[in-house]
């Protein structure tokens, strides 16, 4: 891992957003992640039943549920990590079924799983120089860094930490920013409010729709925690494997959330 070379300073990309800054990021009807007819079985058990699934560009779509339902599931099926018995996945338009997992990620997927998965024994620096081993070096730059600090001051701080030694709240943040600095058309996150306190789920709530401002990429994430999938633009509510509600999160109604969030 080599320190990305020195920049001129700038400001981040994910200062605050002007009122004509999303002008910036061009419309299109294409979806970033397009996923139809998705069966996945673990052996012979039928998890993952017909799922059809849509993220739009600069969007954040909120996948719901209870456990066991089959969430995770298709998250690792979009990233590569299990292979569907039939179906499609299309990233920004491009057949990706086939593909590994790396090549996943190099095509533009940013994944941050259950459990986070930061590398203790290594130091907060070298975890995050991690997410920028996907890209050319002309592209690995200490402007990105300073971004990332930006949006998790808290990370600056620690460098020299054992990522290990961090609390749950601040790995969580490590392993967004590193999953950013990979620079993502999609943001994949698996259930990042898990296990941390209210103050930390805000921060990484506020965290998250900035990146979506100021880069107009997609997200898909599952979460639990209700202030958080309210932030969402669409949610998506999974039961026995298939998709079985979906709509605007402003129009979430306390029925559905009685009947898939655990609140």
């Amino acid at each position: 891992m080599t320190e990305p070379q020195d920049l001129s300073p700038q400001p981040s990309a994910y200062s605050a957003a002007s009122p004509g800054a999303q002008a910036m990021v061009e419309p299109a009807t294409q979806p970033m992640l397009d996923v139809t007819n998705l069966n996945v079985y673990y052996g012979e058990s039928h998890i993952l039943r017909s799922v059809d699934l849509s993220v739009a560009r600069g969007k954040m779509i909120c996948l719901i549920g209870r456990n066991g339902v089959g969430k995770t599931t298709l998250l690792k099926s979009v990233m590569g990590l299990l292979t569907p018995r039939s179906g499609e996945v299309l990233l920004d338009g491009q057949p990706i079924t086939k593909l590994s997992t790396d090549k996943r990620a190099r095509l533009g997927i940013g994944y941050v799983p259950q459990g986070r998965e930061i590398i203790p024994r290594v130091t907060v620096r070298e975890n995050l120089l991690l997410g920028m081993e996907s890209l050319p070096k002309a592209q690995r730059s200490r402007a990105a860094m300073e971004e990332v600090y930006d949006l998790f001051p808290v990370l600056k701080s620690m460098l020299e930490r054992m990522g290990g030694d961090l609390s749950g709240g601040q790995q969580q943040q490590l392993a967004i920013a590193r999953a950013i600095l990979s620079k993502p058309k999609l943001l994949v996150l698996d259930e990042p409010t898990e296990g941390i306190q209210p103050s930390i789920i805000l921060e990484i709530e506020a965290a998250v729709r900035r990146i979506i401002e100021a880069t107009g990429i997609s997200v898909l994430l599952v979460e639990q925690h209700l202030h958080f999938v309210r932030q969402a633009d669409w949610y998506y509510a999974m039961q026995k494997g298939g998709i079985v509600a979906s709509g605007p999160t402003g129009e979430l109604s306390q029925s559905v959330i009685q009947e898939f969030l655990a609140v």
